[in-house]
């Protein structure tokens, strides 16, 4: 897959994220899997695409621990 495919797709998971909030957690595993794309070719990730996954990681993970 090349590196503008993935910026694509991710760019469809924004669109999907934004349309269908119900499915936050579905589409950060996406957008995991695409950032994880990215690294694996050496490319640099964009800072706002990092900080959203970071914010997204706290998000659920804060939820996960208030549900225990």
């Amino acid at each position: 897959m090349t590196f503008d495919q993935i910026k694509l797709e991710i760019s469809q998971l924004l669109t999907e994220m934004q349309n269908q909030p119900e499915d936050k957690h579905e589409i950060y595993l996406s957008l995991v899997e695409k950032l994880n794309q990215i690294r694996a070719t050496g490319m640099p990730l964009p800072e706002d695409l990092v900080r959203l996954e970071k914010e997204l990681e706290a998000d659920f993970a804060s939820d996960q621990s208030g549900t225990e």
